[in-house]
């Protein structure tokens, strides 16, 4: 899978731009707040149709014009495909091969890509949230029956938590319609879970030869999906759907008291272990690194195994982050198969070995020069 070219106009701070790219590695130079970033937002947009970076989508519209957008050719195994997005002050319009997509998931998924910038570094340490943000993103590309669900989840969760609230005061009485809403909310929690469940495993299956070689065979690095409901058994649908309606039920005086939804994959997280260890609480900040390359690196092949073909990979000022050694693992690992772009203010303690012949742009202010 690789980007030919993107197009620009009116995007954050580039007026007009137009940039062809080598199928190899891309490096883009420039000092902080000159648009490197901006430029793989764009190609972020491309794929998953929103913004890394921000929810307010007005933002990436420049500043005293009416609209952003931004364009480009993907080439994959079996075709060419034009993408477009078109950004306005009252929402956005997404086009394949120059079709409006009347639903966004029906974008979603012919340009995949792996972010890896330096916020990721907190994957491991974060918030439960990035990591459920985390496998939402991967999967959402992947797979687009995961990507409804999720959104239908979201949709179903914003219903229940404001009727919770309606009848906490007293403008609802009937709580039949409340099961109604708790029913619904759980058939489609349960194939969240389900994918989640099979995407943490696979994920696992490629993280952990990674994590090996990385750590000099020392660690082994294992994955695991944390929910209320008990997984370990692997239970077939029905099953996790009655034992999420029983952990809904114990929780139902609380949701009535705080009226929002106490149960269910928005509140789920994932668990890393080094040597059986947790290493969000007890491993020393490189495991914590190496556990991130790791995983970022198997989010690569892992994707490839899925689709039949590699992602693209942003890599937006990470090497500052990494040490030369992990710095070589993450450069070895895309050397000749995989387009990457790469942002930096300097290519000064790059390791430029495993660099082979990069096409290099200097960007300064909104402008692109190669």
């Amino acid at each position: 899978m690789k980007l030919d070219y993107l197009s620009l106009s009116n995007f954050r701070n580039y007026t007009e731009e137009s940039v062809d790219f080598s199928p190899g590695i891309n490096v883009f130079i420039g000092e902080n707040a000159e648009g490197k970033t901006s430029l793989l937002e764009a190609i972020y947009m491309l794929s998953l149709a929103r913004s890394h970076r921000t929810s307010n989508e007005k933002e990436m519209i420049r500043w005293q014009t009416d609209a952003a957008y931004v364009s480009g050719r993907l080439t994959n195994k079996t075709s060419e495909i034009s993408l477009s997005i078109r950004l306005t002050k009252n929402g956005k319009i997404a086009k394949v091969n120059h079709l409006e997509q009347k639903r966004l998931s029906d974008f979603v998924g012919h340009l995949n890509v792996v972010l890896f910038a330096p916020e990721d570094l907190d994957l491991v340490k974060g918030s439960p949230q990035l990591r459920r943000k985390f496998i939402d993103r991967e999967l959402g590309q992947m797979n687009p029956v995961y990507l409804y669900e999720s959104v239908n989840y979201q949709r179903m969760m914003k219903q229940r938590n404001a009727y919770l609230k309606q009848l906490i005061q007293r403008e609802a009485t009937d709580k039949v319609y409340l099961e109604i809403l708790t029913e619904q909310l759980a058939t489609s929690a349960v194939q969240i879970i389900q994918h989640r469940q099979k995407f943490t495993q696979q994920l696992e299956k490629w993280a952990q030869p990674i994590h090996h070689r990385v750590s000099h065979g020392k660690e082994e690095l294992t994955l695991h999906y944390r929910s209320p409901v008990d997984l370990s058994d692997a239970p077939d649908d029905e099953t996790l759907y009655q034992r999420l309606m029983d952990k809904i039920a114990n929780a139902k005086e609380s949701e009535l008291q705080r009226g929002i939804t106490l149960v269910g994959p928005h509140r789920d997280d994932l668990t890393f272990k080094v040597n059986g260890r947790n290493v969000q609480k007890y491993g020393s900040q490189g495991q914590q690194r190496t556990t991130v390359l790791s995983m970022k690196l198997a989010e690569i092949e892992c994707m490839k195994a899925i689709t039949g073909d590699y992602p693209i990979l942003l890599l937006d000022d990470v090497l500052s982050e990494l040490d030369n050694e992990r710095q070589t693992h993450l450069l070895k690992s895309i050397e000749k198969k995989i387009q990457t772009f790469l942002t930096t203010t300097s290519l000064d303690g790059i390791q430029k070995n495993y660099i082979d012949e990069p096409r290099i742009y200097q960007i300064s202010d909104g402008q692109i020069e190669r």
